[in-house]
């Protein structure tokens, strides 16, 4: 399955943005998928994860109550809305997808996830 992340770009402090992942398949149904994010000179780090099948969701503790994850199964995408953006928050968001649902320990982990998307610069100005 191809992951195309979109979405990313260049706002003020304070501003939201929506990202999109879109899977080119289903074949993520029954797993997981994830946003993680990298900034200049630091390692990836995990932002939220989404259970495709029931919409169970869980957040990393810097975006907690900013940011919200979403899908629509429909349209086979998810979705990351971030709002009270800070400087912080500036990085390359990449979406990431596992084919079979782990335990939540597994979700934050990156090298759990089978697909990953391209990437998409998010960039906040103070």
């Amino acid at each position: 399955v191809q992951l195309q992340a979109s979405g990313g770009g260049l706002v003020q402090a304070g501003d939201s943005l929506k990202l999109s992942c879109a899977a080119s398949d289903r074949s993520l149904n029954n797993g997981h998928m994830a946003w993680f994010r990298q900034a200049p000179r630091k390692e990836r780090e995990f932002v939220a994860a989404i259970t495709w099948i029931d919409g169970n969701t869980n957040y990393a503790g810097s975006v907690k109550g900013r940011f919200t994850i979403s899908r629509d199964r429909a349209k086979n995408t998810m979705y990351l809305q971030m709002s009270g953006l800070k400087s912080e928050d500036t990085a390359v968001y990449y979406c990431a997808g596992r084919r079979v649902r782990g335990i939540l320990s597994m979700r934050a982990d990156s090298t759990t996830y089978d697909y990953w998307g391209q990437g998409t610069l998010v960039t906040v100005s103070s």
